[in-house]
């Protein structure tokens, strides 16, 4: 089963995200928005794929507020992390935002909020994973 690391600090948006990753796309979540948890569940290995949210309110790493942004950087910048797909999730779809985001991330994808069609979310997701997903 592939797993997804869920990186949200909205608890509705997290439990509605979880709910059909695994009901829908019969994916494994894990959750966190722990900056120091992200990085060691990523070098684990045991995760298929990140979904990011790109506004954190509460991540701090190393004493430094962290946004999706920053998070997604330090996982490209990682040789241990840096092939582990990325898709970054965002309320703050505006023109031009997309390209900005995933220029300045490295991320491999983006999906705006809220998440209308569950089924798209869902296949856009595989289709990451398809894509870059370890081997197993």
């Amino acid at each position: 089963m592939k797993t997804v690391l869920l990186v949200e600090d909205d608890l509705v948006n997290a439990r509605v995200f979880s709910k059909i990753l695994t009901k829908r796309g019969g994916l494994a979540v894990k959750h966190t928005e722990d900056v120091e948890e992200v990085m060691s569940i990523a070098r684990s290995g045991e995760v298929d794929v990140v979904l990011m949210d790109v506004s954190l309110a509460h991540s701090m790493y190393q004493g430094k507020p962290m946004d999706g942004i920053k998070i997604t950087q330090l996982l490209k910048a990682d040789p241990a992390t840096a092939r582990l797909p990325v898709i970054l999730v965002t309320a703050h779809a505006m023109e031009g935002d997309r390209e900005t985001f995933l220029s300045q991330s490295g991320a491999d994808g983006y999906i705006s909020k809220p998440v209308i069609d569950h089924q798209e979310f869902v296949d856009q997701i595989k289709a990451t994973i398809g894509d870059a997903g370890r081997e197993g």
